[in-house]
């Protein structure tokens, strides 16, 4: 525990205008962010008497080894690098609200030729106009039937609607007049964007228009004596109406307005948010947090408007949002809005008429939700607590296992070899800390050496931040020759055994830093080895991680700690891998090559759900209703499920490549323009260099780099459907269909 005098600025240094601070451990990692009007006199609050601190700011301060901060100009820059920093950072001390599951959306795809209405989770794209959020997907699947009766839409995917285009008949809901068929041309493009469009104003609101011109073509049609159409008309507009009704009018002066409310213990708070739109309740969602730093209402109000219109723009914005408490500056707060949204924007506390009443409503429901999550959590935790006290008792354990890794090894046949490793804290999943691996130590099928392989990277990575971070100290270099393997799991073709003493001891001459996995969800992010040289030996890394494109310098040189969260940072108390005695073993042989002896390894096996410990000839058994062994029959499902989705991605991608995806400098484009110009890649790689020159924008240099490419990758033999017997033949794009 840091003594908060001890890094302290001293008197004058810090600033007395706006700006943006950030607490960091020893580790360097960023652990609290924070803004200020004036930053002399915020952080003065930090170093008086512990005594006097708030419980969590002083665990806080306590934690933190140093204090750095930002000067800006206005308060209005402080509230969005406020908002970027927590976001970039995740910092351990922040209010962050977790939301429990992700709200759909009615989306209409304005971006497209053809729009299409469908439901819509997570990120917002581009050209995309969005309705909610609402509770449920069927409240919007059943409000979207009704209002197909009256426009038209397309809602097929895009391989239906290509099927329709290819065959000329549409689906199902064309034959039935819920679509217009702009798949079979009968209607034009102009025509079914004006019916999007049309449908986007009446879900905006702008109801009244729609079924007054309904009711004024019913009225015209029955004194024309066409009651067939004066009935379909009028269950028309009936089913617009019955569509109006499912969203009860709350605000008389159809306000577009979002109202926030806070409910909130000592440990947690819960905020709902009712959408308005037109005077309707369009979408309703909610948040749960721990109060892990010392917030009023206000602060909480702030954080939620942060995390609610932080990525929004535009419309997405409402002209009045309506809060239980105003933040601590709500003109910077206002003005921050406003100009996400490109207008004035109106933060208030209602104080009587519909709009106190709403409010007391969205009140209501965030405290059932307080309620229901602290009922909902009381029991998980007893469970979960329960289960690692199971698996601690079953394995000798000294405490329970609050974090768990597991891995798993997938491919098909021995092609596309992948790994996974997953994290549970506490029982509960930690998605972020998701990582897979691709093997490349050797070629073809062993599960056993695979798993050596991943845990030896796994760890050496661990042990490379450990000596970073000064928590691990170098050993001397060991003299005379490498002995050399004496299990082949060990040492895996071309390469020599990774010791405890390679792990940490820099080999003599340089040594490319290499990347042992892949970051997912948000995409690959090659990383290079910091303070630990690669051993001596090929590595292998996954192709996702691309070192070799970035420069040497680059690569050697160690990164500058930024406090971002580290990938490999944090050890395991528990390693579990899928699999029995042999893969247990291999774990813990790569385990004890790095000299690692503080972690316990099990495995989980499918067949009898036995758990093998190693060195013992026996498993241990744990009882069917045992909750021990139904989380770690989660777990282990859970790595599972990681692998095979990642080993079909990357088979799927090896399935549709092109010879063409390997000539340097041939993009998307002029690659089009080549399948278009000579039919397919069999025609292309029969073709000379001149008449590849005849494409247009393909000069002599790439129709040289063309052709090289295409005469290297010599045909395979032809494939064949073993269920028609049919020959399979290239495509267009030179992959196999």
């Amino acid at each position: 525990m840091a003594d908060p005098s001890s890094y302290r600025p001293k008197p004058g240094q810090i600033p007395d205008s706006p700006g943006v601070y950030k607490f960091r451990d020893e580790h360097r990692r960023v652990i609290y962010v924070g803004k200020a009007k004036n930053l002399r006199q915020r952080l003065a609050n930090y170093f008086q008497d512990l005594a006097g601190l708030h419980p969590r700011t002083r665990t806080m301060v306590t934690t933190a080894a140093s204090v750095e901060w930002t000067v800006v100009s206005t308060e209005v820059e402080a509230l969005q690098l406020e908002y970027s920093w927590i976001k970039e950072f995740d910092p351990r001390f922040n209010v962050k609200y977790r939301d429990d599951k992700s709200y759909p959306y009615l989306a209409v795809t304005l971006n497209e030729e053809f729009p299409r209405v469908q439901v819509m989770r997570g990120a917002k794209k581009k050209g995309v106009r969005y309705f909610g959020p609402y509770g449920h997907a069927w409240a919007i699947r059943e409000t979207v039937d009704l209002m197909l009766r009256v426009f038209p839409v397309r809602t097929c995917s895009a391989g239906v609607f290509k099927n329709a285009e290819r065959t000329g008949r549409p689906c199902l809901l064309g034959y039935i007049g819920k679509c217009s068929a702009p798949c079979v041309g009968r209607v034009s493009p102009e025509e079914h964007r004006d019916l999007a469009e049309d449908f986007c104003d009446f879900m905006a609101g702008r109801t009244g228009t729609y079924i007054r011109r309904l009711e004024k073509d019913m009225m015209q049609a029955a004194e024309e004596m066409e009651y067939e159409r004066a009935a379909r008309l009028r269950d028309d507009a009936e089913a617009l109406k019955r569509a109006m009704e499912k969203s009860a009018v709350v605000l008389a002066d159809a306000t577009d307005a979002d109202l926030i409310a806070v409910a909130e213990d000592e440990l947690e708070a819960a905020v709902q948010i009712f959408h308005v739109r037109g005077g309707r309740v369009r979408g309703q969602r909610g948040w749960v947090t721990d109060k892990v730093e010392a917030v009023d209402t206000a602060g909480l109000v702030e954080h939620a408007l942060q995390q609610l219109y932080g990525e929004e723009s535009g419309d997405a914005v409402p002209k009045e949002v309506l809060v239980p408490a105003l933040p601590e500056d709500p003109e910077a707060v206002s003005q921050w809005l406003a100009d996400r949204r490109g207008s004035q924007v109106s933060l208030r506390i209602p104080q009587r008429g519909d709009k106190k009443d709403l409010m007391i409503t969205v009140q209501r429901n965030a405290q059932q939700a307080l309620g229901l999550h602290k009922t909902k959590r009381a029991s998980d935790l007893t469970t979960r607590s329960r289960a690692l006290e199971e698996i601690a008792e079953a394995l000798g354990l000294d405490t329970a296992p609050l974090r768990v890794e597991c891995f798993d090894i997938s491919h098909l046949q021995g092609d596309d070899v992948v790994a996974s490793m997953v994290v549970f804290e506490d029982g509960l999943a930690r998605k972020s800390e998701y990582r897979r691996f691709q093997i490349k130590g050797f070629e073809g099928q062993d599960d056993v050496r695979s798993m050596h392989e991943v845990i030896g990277r796994r760890f050496k990575r661990y042990l490379q931040e450990k000596e970073r971070t000064g928590e691990w100290e170098e050993t001397p270099a060991p003299t005379g020759p490498v002995p050399a393997p004496t299990d082949p799991v060990a040492a895996p073709a071309g390469s020599l055994p990774v010791t405890a003493d390679q792990a940490v001891t820099p080999p003599t001459g340089p040594v490319p830093a290499t990347a042992d996995a892949v970051s997912t969800p948000t995409g690959p992010v090659p990383t290079t080895a910091d303070a630990v040289p690669a051993p001596v030996g090929p590595v292998p890394a996954p192709d996702e991680a691309a070192p070799a494109e970035q420069p040497a310098a680059a690569r050697d040189e160690p990164r500058e700690d930024d406090g971002r969260p580290k990938r490999f940072a944090y050890p395991p108390q528990l390693v579990v891998v899928d699999g029995g005695q042999p893969q247990v073993a291999a774990a813990k042989r790569a385990l004890d090559e790095l000299g690692i002896d503080d972690i316990a390894v099990c495995g989980l096996a499918k067949r009898l759900e036995e758990v093998w410990l190693p060195d013992d000839d026996d498993p241990v058994i744990l009882p069917r209703s045992s909750e021990g062994l139904y989380l770690l029959q989660r777990i282990r499902d859970e790595a599972h499920r990681f692998a095979i989705t990642y080993q079909r991605a990357k088979r799927a991608k090896r399935i549709r490549s092109s010879p063409l995806d390997d000539v340097a400098g041939l993009g998307e484009t002029r690659k089009q323009a080549l399948i278009k110009h000579f039919g397919s890649v069999k025609k292309l790689r029969q073709a000379t260099i001149e008449e590849i020159c005849e494409v247009p924008g393909i000069g002599r240099r790439t129709a040289e780099s063309v052709a090289a490419a295409l005469a290297a990758a010599a045909p395979a033999a032809p494939a064949v459907n073993t269920a028609t017997g049919e020959i399979i033949e290239e495509d267009d794009g030179g992959s196999r269909t």
